[in-house]
């Protein structure tokens, strides 16, 4: 069975709810794994759009949430998690907007879509700082021992 990426909220390509969203509360989605392999030292958990600003032109992916060295046992992360409530010895990367944490689904117009993206790496990356997206995928190139993905979707509602 490999690793697998799941959440409670919401079913794989189905849509996000508005709870989760700028339209909401902003708060990240409650997310559940297995299947993290034997020899996983660190995982990574990066959510991105790559259908902005509009899904029939996109030109850029859009980073919403850059977490990496949560630790292998950490099976879960709940709805709304506070920063210092996540997994201890988990360090929080810098999103789009400019800053850390969770950043939910706010697209300008269409349906986009929302990859959540789980990594299990074979090394602790350690404290490199607020990384970035591409900060993060260039330190665990040639680490990662599994990957899981979650799709789900969200459209303004009136857009």
């Amino acid at each position: 069975m490999g690793l697998t990426l799941t959440s409670p909220a919401f079913a794989p390509g189905a849509e996000i709810p508005t709870l989760f969203t700028c339209e909401g509360r902003d708060i990240s989605p409650p997310l559940e794994w297995t299947g993290v392999p034997d020899g996983t030292k660190s995982l990574v958990l990066i959510v991105d759009d790559p259908d902005a600003p509009d899904p029939a032109a996109p030109k850029m992916t859009w980073v919403h949430w850059v977490l990496y060295d949560l630790p292998p046992e950490a099976r879960s992360l709940p709805e709304g998690v506070a920063p210092g409530a996540l997994p201890a010895g988990t360090r929080e990367g810098k999103n789009d907007s400019k800053r850390t944490g969770y950043g939910g689904p706010c697209p300008p117009i269409g349906r986009h879509r929302y990859f959540h993206k789980l990594y299990a790496l074979d090394v602790v990356l350690g404290d490199l700082g607020t990384l970035t997206k591409t900060q993060v995928e260039k330190a665990m190139k040639g680490h990662v021992l599994a990957q899981a993905e979650l799709m789900g979707t969200y459209q303004k509602k009136g857009s």
